[in-house]
């Protein structure tokens, strides 16, 4: 995990944006919240190597944001 002490900024998103997010949230979101390129994290979804539960939803990922916090060491 990058923070930024003049941002307070983790990965592309701050602490409160993170706690913000609602149960699961698009690919692009989880990408930017771990600071992934957008291809990159397509790809490791993809391959189910994404770092963190991703769930396939017809064409569509989403991750599970419960994860994604655990995963930035911000989970409850």
């Amino acid at each position: 995990m990058r923070e930024s002490e003049s941002f307070g900024r983790v990965d592309g998103m701050s602490r409160e944006e993170l706690l913000a997010l609602p149960v699961a949230v698009d690919l692009d979101t989880g990408n930017r919240a771990l600071g992934l390129g957008r291809s990159k994290g397509y790809e490791l979804a993809k391959r189910g190597q994404y770092p963190c539960k991703v769930l396939r939803l017809g064409n569509a990922y989403r991750v599970v944001t419960a994860d994604l916090l655990s995963l930035l060491g911000l989970a409850a």
